[in-house]
């Protein structure tokens, strides 16, 4: 397959890393080792980070969060519920501060990172249940945390989008708790790994089609059928209807690319009020493995916008 890279992505293209998922181990190893070589972060001027625990699913242990806070004193401030990505087996939120940092600076919002339990220690439910506990603790918590239970968004990159539309759905079906956006960032949505963008670009960079099979036989347990509820992969959901307004990306030249348009288009179908943005020439975590190139700039520019007119409900 010829791919027509967007002209600063493509000189970098070949010193990316593909990530491996079938080892877990090797593969969370492996972005240790690559981590190693980045400079430590710094958060944004007025952004306090702070270590929390939320209460688990019943009978599960406490879920780990980072809290991102703006230092205005405000108690009305917008919350994000976020989860990192990292194909569910790796990753952590300890690993992902840029972007919730970046969230809580342009945005004004509280930010919770959630640092839910990975496959294939812990497949489905556990992770998007960890996640769900993280929306309820904080729906509970909203005075203490100094936010507004009425603007209470998710998101999430990747495997974390998924955990995001999955809360979406849980929350609707669940009476709670009320979500007022989603934001669904180059998103993991469909187990099947059968659409177009899949068959055609199967070794693509950094995030393969044999990747994303492995993620989701990790994901999914040893015990999965073809029944695969929608909690775990949201393009199953059968009923779109009454979820928030929603925000998708997506890459060109990404095998997810085309469940997350099918997904957009579905929202839209159902009624809910979606905008979803395709970004020519770029590949599946472009953006974060590139940040300096101005289409990546332009994909994080424009998600924060609206994410802030998201927050304004």
């Amino acid at each position: 397959m010829t791919y027509n890279f967007d002209i600063e992505l493509q000189p970098w293209v070949s010193m990316l890393p593909t990530l491996d998922v079938s080892d877990p181990v090797a593969a969370r190893a492996m972005l240790v080792q690559m981590s190693a070589s980045i400079p430590p972060f710094e958060a944004p001027e007025g952004i306090t980070i702070t270590s929390g625990e939320a209460p688990g699913p019943d009978g599960e242990p406490d879920v780990p969060v980072l809290i991102f806070s703006p230092n205005d004193q405000e108690t009305d401030r917008p919350v994000v519920v976020y989860a990192h990505g990292g194909g569910f087996v790796t990753g952590s939120a300890d690993g992902d501060l840029a972007l919730p940092a970046q969230m809580a600076a342009e945005a004004g919002a509280v930010v919770i990172s959630v640092n839910y339990r990975l496959a294939p220690e812990t497949p489905f439910p556990g992770p998007v249940e960890d996640c769900y506990a993280v929306l309820l603790w904080v729906e509970k918590n909203s005075e203490s945390l100094g936010i507004d239970p009425a603007r209470i968004a998710v998101a999430g990159v990747s495997a974390g989008a998924c955990f995001a539309a999955a809360m979406t759905l849980m929350a609707r079906d669940r009476n709670g708790p009320e979500i007022c956006f989603q934001m669904l960032d180059i998103p993991v949505l469909d187990d099947r790994c059968s659409t177009p963008s899949m068959l055609a670009y199967p070794d693509a960079p950094i995030w393969t089609v044999k990747s994303a099979r492995d993620s989701w036989r990790h994901y999914l347990g040893p015990d999965a059928s073809g029944d695969v509820p929608a909690y775990a992969a949201p393009a199953r959901a059968h009923d779109l209807t009454g979820l928030p307004p929603a925000y998708v990306v997506v890459s060109e030249y990404d095998p997810l690319r085309d469940e997350g348009i099918d997904y957009a288009r579905r929202l839209l179908g159902a009624g809910v009020p979606t905008e979803l943005h395709l970004f020519p020439g770029t590949f599946h975590g472009s953006g974060g493995a590139i940040p300096a190139a101005a289409v990546s700039q332009r994909m994080r520019a424009e998600a924060l916008t609206a994410l802030k007119k998201g927050l304004q409900s």
